[in-house]
């Protein structure tokens, strides 16, 4: 099923007892002049959030005046009333008629696959696009998703026939029926993110530069639900029917994304060691990319195996009642226990066919799950030893012996994630990670000189570049300037923790300590930042080969240009993820 998305702005409440500790949505704004000139891909916002696109809105009256009619039978009535508008507005100019003709000529030879695929090129094109009347690309066109790349030349054309049938005239007249379909999905999308972050034991993270974002767009088919991955950014583009209803299984999926996708790809470099269930099923009928990405492939699995767990059986629960008699309680408790049964062979069905399609590593995430599901521990502090302490070995030669036979069909994934291109931040963690800070060092200041749009990521590597060659003071003051710019938990809680490390070294113990509480108060729930963190609160830092001390060090019992041990990893990864690996 393809997927479109693209961002909208509508605050959900959350339930008053939770409100404090989950992410609300943001409350769309219902007037056209409250819009940003934004596109939905665009810095800043709330982390998540619901809302509505003109530009989305143009490229959907354009495909629905060029024949596009899949699912118009389930669709909600304005799909019908805003078609007749745009022909009444069409057929009184000859000017918009030829420019509707235009553009469904170039509609027709830039056709790609099937009447679903073929739009999401123009979806993946709208969520880059600033509002009308400018229409104009945001990023860019290097940038742009490469299913977008090329349809981008129907813009000179799309802006003229806009303005020729006035068509922002015919978005304001429609708003109050956008506006019904935000308020009716609140409560149920609301309750879906709650849920899923109950599950997960997840709290609120003030500090997430990624984005949930679902967009609602009635002109297209409710049977579609798109969704993409652009940078840190989920965008989910829905269409509600006749009854009101989305499939919220698919939205579901990808706010599963959200979650999870932070928190595998921050320790990318931690999983090789899985390399070879790859081997294992590139006969299988799944994506190309999950076939070559270990870590996309892993939280496909990880992902399944929560909707196994969590999902929505459909069969009626079964209680025990009131009984008087052991005989009754008996026959009660048969029936119990045979509804349990029930669901759980709908659960395992479901696990089953994952692992058919080639998700081979959704039924040891699915046992993995029940011991979770019955600890405190949210899934960030868990996944350290899901993941990283499976024993490969074992469930490769568990898998084996299931004797899979994968599925003829394609399998299918709510998800596509588009990855931008490298840019010179990564190229130097790539330095790092190879051990050459000053390849490392010179990249990120270049960086800094031409104002990238991550100055705490170039900070940070700068200030581990100098660590590598010895030079404490100007890594200290890089780390330093790391804190004052990042809003990323992670590069924070690091940041402390390496300027501990340093303070061990140089004797001055009760500033490590501080040092470590500051880590604690940002840190990004992974296991390792905690487990750093709250190792240099039980004992100093040491050098390798430094011997033991009694809790304390004296100035120059180290090293006078201290550098970190060489099993620290010092790779940083992309910018939507923040460091990687185990710094420890």
């Amino acid at each position: 099923m393809p997927r479109i998305y693209r961002f909208f702005r509508l605050p959900l409440s959350m339930v008053a007892a939770a409100a404090v500790l989950f992410v609300p949505f943001a409350h769309a704004q219902s007037s056209a002049g409250s819009r940003t000139a934004q596109a939905l891909v665009a810095e800043g916002g709330p982390q998540v959030s619901l809302d509505t696109s003109e530009a989305m809105f143009d490229i959907g009256v354009v495909f629905n005046a060029c024949g596009y009619n899949d699912g118009l039978s389930i669709s909600q009535p304005v799909r019908m009333q805003i078609r007749r508008q745009v022909e009444q507005d069409v057929s009184q100019s000859q000017q918009a008629t030829a420019l509707r003709d235009k553009l469904c000529a170039f509609i027709t030879n830039h056709q790609f696959g099937n009447s679903a695929q073929n739009l999401a090129q123009y979806v993946s094109l709208a969520l880059f696009l600033t509002p009308p009347p400018s229409l104009k690309l945001s990023v860019p066109l290097q940038q742009l998703p490469p299913d977008a790349i090329g349809v981008e030349q129907v813009l000179p054309l799309l802006q003229q026939f806009v303005n020729a049938t006035q068509l922002h005239v015919i978005w304001v007249n429609n708003r109050l029926a956008y506006d019904q379909d935000i308020r009716e999905l609140h409560g149920p999308i609301s309750q879906m993110t709650l849920n899923t972050d109950v599950y997960l034991k997840e709290p609120l993270n003030n500090y997430s530069t990624s984005r949930f974002e679902v967009v609602v767009e009635p002109l297209f088919d409710p049977n579609d639900t798109n969704a993409r991955i652009y940078d840190g950014r989920y965008i989910v583009v829905v269409s509600p029917s006749k009854t009101g209803k989305i499939h919220m299984n698919n939205v579901r999926d990808a706010y599963l994304h959200y979650e999870i996708d932070p928190l595998l790809y921050a320790r990318a470099g931690a999983i090789d060691r899985l390399q070879p269930f790859l081997g294992m099923v590139q006969n299988a009928p799944i994506a190309f990319h999950f076939k070559n990405d270990l870590v996309a492939f892993v939280v496909e699995c990880l992902v399944r195996a929560i909707e196994a767990r969590t999902m929505n059986t459909g069969i009626p629960e079964y209680k025990i009642h009131h009984v008087a008699t052991r005989h009754e309680y008996t026959v009660e408790f048969k029936k119990r226990q045979a509804y349990l049964r029930k669901v759980a062979e709908t659960r395992q069905a479901y696990v089953n066919h994952a692992m058919e399609q080639g998700f081979i590593l959704t039924e040891y995430f699915y046992q993995e799950l029940i011991p979770f599901e019955h600890s405190p521990a949210s899934l960030s502090q868990s996944i350290g030893q899901m993941v990283y302490g499976m024993d490969v070995p074992s469930e490769i030669g568990a898998i084996k012996n299931m004797h899979i036979q994968f599925a003829a069909e394609p399998a299918s994934s709510a998800v596509v994630q588009s990855l931008p291109a490298p840019d010179e931040l990564d190229t130097a963690e790539n330095k790092l990670m190879s051990g050459d800070p000053d390849s490392a060092y010179t990249i990120a200041e270049k960086a800094l000189a031409d104002h990238t749009a991550h100055p705490d990521r170039a900070e940070y590597i700068l200030a581990r570049a100098d660590l590598l060659k010895g030079n404490v003071p100007d890594a200290i003051t890089a780390f330093h300037k790391t804190i004052v710019l990042s809003k990323n938990p992670r590069l924070v809680a690091w940041s402390h923790i390496y300027l501990g490390r340093i303070d061990d070294v140089g004797g001055d113990r009760q500033a490590a300590i501080a040092q470590y509480k500051q880590a604690l108060l940002f840190e990004d729930g992974q296991q390792d930042t905690i487990e750093a963190a709250q190792s240099g609160l039980k004992a100093p830092y040491r050098l390798p080969g430094e011997a033991p001390t009694d809790g304390s060090r004296q100035s120059g019992s180290g090293s006078n240009n201290p550098k970190p041990e060489p099993k620290l990893n010092l790779q940083v990864p992309s910018p939507a993820t923040g460091p990687t690996g185990s710094p420890d």
